[in-house]
């Protein structure tokens, strides 16, 4: 058998047939010509003349310890409507030094470990992995995600200090990543929206999000009719935070609890776990402490009526009236802490309502923005903002890498 015909049967490069091969100390160089006569435009057009020619080369997958290298003269053509313009190729990307097959092994690995790993694992330079990764997503992202979103959640993340932000914005139904954002001002959210079409955000019908102010102001003014969820964990936090505070009261005053230091400690995470999930030891400290001080009691059983109102299924109209005996219920009791926290809710009670009756949360772009810090921190830092968006679009944004390996 021939040396062309054996590496035509290995390598089964598309579009392309190998006419020599040259085997070196330390590479192996294959000559290929291609198999169609029109030259094609990145653009998609097609052109019978050639324009000049120039010898180039682009890195394949490895063939034992030597690298491969396929060679062709890449040709250049006059296009109307981009000019002249170097040929796309079918077995590279338009303006890359490696193949499709390399470049989707680079980025199948670059889904599960850090670019280092993948550079010195593919014997390539860690600014190749950063360059093939930005290339392959510019690729493999697809454009019809932003044409099914009806239910969004909206979040910002901290990737490098000091306050260096971007807006993350993830899809309900799939849980992936469907768009990045510089920044985390309402401009940020403001200009997510302006890049979609009317028809698209026509169609978006709840936006979940913690209670910021920005992204509030966004979405009332570029997505009137979508419904704002405010997170229950997020709410939940404030009333964690009211009972602590009475809690703390209960140290001094007419009213102090006699506890050791170590029964301190324990009671403050026995009054901020659920009900349902308190030991025998943790019970018996939270009915002391509600028995000597009525405050804690009173701050402890309106923190459980809250969780209740996310805890369960509620008919049609009974979220509404729950929500509104809490907030009367926290208004009259008497707990400056509490007597706070009910204005502060009914100015956020639709929100907060809407997220109890439809039993969405920001879970989702919370689980998102603890894997970006993981990926963060498997780079060990990304010093772009670009950069990161890429990682992220690759991990969490749907991308399906196929492996050249698997047919």
């Amino acid at each position: 058998m021939r040396v062309s015909t054996a590496f035509n049967r290995l390598l089964a490069i598309p579009g392309a047939s190998v006419t020599d091969v040259v085997i070196g100390e330390r590479d192996v160089e294959v000559t290929l010509r291609p198999t169609a006569r029109l030259l094609t435009c990145p653009c998609g057009k097609r052109q019978p003349s050639v324009y000049d020619r120039r010898r180039r080369r682009w890195r394949h997958l490895d063939l034992g310890v030597k690298r491969l290298w396929l060679v062709n003269e890449i040709r250049r053509l006059n296009c109307p409507n981009c000019g002249v313009i170097t040929e796309a190729v079918p077995w590279a990307r338009p303006g890359s030094r490696f193949t499709r097959d390399f470049e989707d092994m680079v980025l199948w690995l670059a889904q599960r470990s850090d670019r280092t790993t993948v550079s010195t694992l593919m014997r390539c330079a860690w600014e190749s992995v950063t360059a093939i990764i930005n290339r392959g997503v510019a690729e493999l992202l697809d454009k019809r995600r932003l044409q099914t979103l009806y239910r969004i959640g909206v979040d910002e993340i901290c990737y490098r200090h000091p306050h260096r932000y971007l807006t993350i914005i993830g899809d309900h139904d799939t849980g992936t990543v469907v768009n990045i954002r510089p920044g985390r001002s309402e401009q940020s959210l403001t200009d997510f929206y302006t890049a979609q079409p009317d028809s698209m955000l026509k169609q978006i019908q709840a936006v979940s999000m913690d209670v910021s102010k920005p992204y509030i102001g966004a979405t009332r003014s570029k997505v009137p009719e979508a419904i704002i969820c405010f997170d229950g964990f997020h709410i939940m936090r404030w009333i964690n935070r009211a009972l602590d505070a009475v809690f703390s009261e209960a140290a001094a005053g007419p009213d102090k609890v006699h506890m050791s230091s170590a029964q301190w400690r324990t009671t403050r995470w026995a009054l901020r776990t659920g009900e349902n999930r308190l030991t025998d030891t943790k019970r018996e400290l939270v009915n002391q402490i509600a028995k000597q001080n009525r405050r804690v009691g009173r701050a402890w059983a309106l923190k459980e009526q809250a969780r209740d109102l996310y805890r369960y299924d509620h008919q049609p109209g009974v979220a509404r009236a729950l929500l509104k005996a809490w907030i009367t219920a926290a208004k009259r009791c008497r707990i400056p802490a509490f007597v706070a926290l009910g204005k502060r809710l009914a100015v956020y009670f639709d929100g907060i309502l809407a997220a109890i009756e439809l039993g969405i949360s920001n879970a989702l772009a919370e689980s998102i923005n603890a894997k970006i810090r993981l990926i963060n921190a498997r780079g060990y830092g990304h010093h772009t903002a670009e950069t990161l968006t890429s990682m992220i679009y690759l991990c969490l944004g749907g991308l399906q890498v196929k492996l050249p390996t698997r047919t």
